[in-house]
């Protein structure tokens, strides 16, 4: 790699041993990449240094202090080093668990204390505890162009996509590195030349709610796998939360990291302008066969009607769809057994507390979670095996993490599942 001579003095340890050990990572990162130079970066979300009780004790013999994570684990260094405050703007994504209810979540106290060592070290070294898998509804919203170096499926795709900044799906060593170095290896998403559609999407079927867009984009994500799809037809204008569900569905299926919707993303004004030079490889068609099929793909691990569990918030819920949660629960009570847990960050938590939407969740039997899901923190209520879902990613994923029976509907379709115990959903028309 062609270094600058900021890189080359950080390289051979001028700003210190943390900062050299992270380019040296950066460094053997780009390499295996094919690129020739690193971009700067100051946007950066990942998970550094962070550890479970599995990992304190892997680490235990030789130093079992946030130092001796973030360097032999997310650095890959051979030695312990000094970690340095961030040198660049970085954000904690998801956590475990939830810093209220750790209790419900079946989470033991040796657990959540170990967990809010980890917090403090995380603060105290310059970095913003959105804890978050959405940090673009919390306060982490780059523009258009810009260079970031993000973790999270569901996140990158929104951050190429419907912002147009430029990421690729980064690890935690690679964001914990560049938090140190404000550099990322210059390839895939960060150039123009990769940024160009390649297969053809067209819908027949009106989309319009989030269902539609949660199936719409599972079945991008299966039809294209890792490449970039441009989706024009019988779409309407796609909200953020549209967008939220699109990405993560095309996301869990197929690996999408960027998408073009024709007059609606901004590098597809035009068919052409998200083509560029290209050619699409396919034209694929979506039709009413297609997203029934796609429909019972989802609700394909769902047997029994009687529901144990209802999860809302994968991506993390925005205060839009907390505010209509709340709205469906207003004055009603929760089935006897049947538990509701929705799942959102800290930031839109505050906005629902001060709504009254979070005591309204509350008042009807339900919980409001932040910091985790289900997936990523392996929690659910005692007991359960069956699960009620909005999100197509989480459908994707739960089933096989957890062993759960799961159905796939709208929200309000889970809502009317936590009412009654009993799954009446449908495939829309």
């Amino acid at each position: 790699m062609k270094l600058t001579e900021d890189e080359k003095a950080m390289l051979d340890g001028a700003e210190g041993a943390g900062r050299q050990k992270a380019m040296e990572l950066l460094v053997r990162y780009g390499e295996a990449l094919g690129a020739e130079r690193f971009v700067d970066t100051n946007n950066i979300a990942g998970v550094p240094g962070s550890s479970n009780l599995f990992m304190r004790d892997y680490y235990k013999d030789i130093g079992n202090g946030y130092e001796a994570i973030y360097s032999l684990f997310d650095l890959d260094s051979d030695v312990i080093v000094p970690v340095p405050k961030v040198s660049a703007y970085s954000c904690h994504l998801q956590g475990g668990m939830d810093p209220a209810l750790w209790s419900e979540q079946g989470m033991t106290k040796e657990a959540f204390e170990h967990f809010q060592k980890d917090e403090a070290e995380v603060a105290d070294h310059g970095i913003q505890l959105l804890k978050t898998c959405t940090p673009y509804l919390a306060g982490n919203v780059p523009v258009k162009g810009e260079h970031c170096a993000w973790m999270e499926s569901s996140a990158v795709v929104y951050c190429n996509s419907v912002i147009g900044a430029r990421t690729n799906t980064e690890g935690r060593e690679s964001t914990s590195a560049a938090m140190l170095t404000g550099k990322i290896p210059d390839w895939g998403f960060h150039r123009d030349e990769y940024r160009f559609g390649t297969h053809h999407i067209v819908s027949e079927v009106a989309v319009s709610d989030v269902i539609d867009w949660g199936m719409l984009g599972y079945f991008v994500g299966d039809a294209v796998q890792e490449n970039i799809p441009v989706i024009e037809g019988r779409i309407s204008q796609p909200n953020l939360v549209r967008h939220k569900h699109f990405g993560a569905a095309a996301a869990s299926s197929g690996g999408v990291e960027l998408y073009h919707m024709v007059g609606f993303t901004p590098e597809a004004a035009t068919r052409e302008m998200a083509f560029g030079p290209r050619k699409p490889r396919e034209t694929v068609k979506y039709g009413q066969a297609e997203r029934q099929r796609i429909y019972d793909i989802l609700n394909s691990q769902g047997t029994d009607p009687n529901v144990d569990y209802i999860m809302l918030g994968c991506p993390h819920f925005s205060i839009e769809q907390m505010w209509e949660v709340a709205n469906l629960l207003d004055g009603k009570k929760l089935h006897s057994g049947t538990s509701l847990w929705v799942f959102t960050s800290r930031s839109v938590k505050s906005v629902a507390d001060a709504n009254g939407y979070t005591k309204t969740i509350k008042d009807a039997g339900g919980l409001v979670m932040t910091d985790t899901c289900s997936a990523i923190g392996s929690v659910v209520p005692k007991g359960t095996k069956v699960v009620a879902l909005d999100s197509a990613k989480q459908a994707h994923y739960l089933p096989a993490m957890m062993g759960l029976e799961a159905w796939f509907g709208t929200t309000k379709d889970c809502i009317n599942a936590a009412l009654t115990g009993r799954w009446n959903g449908e495939c829309p028309r």
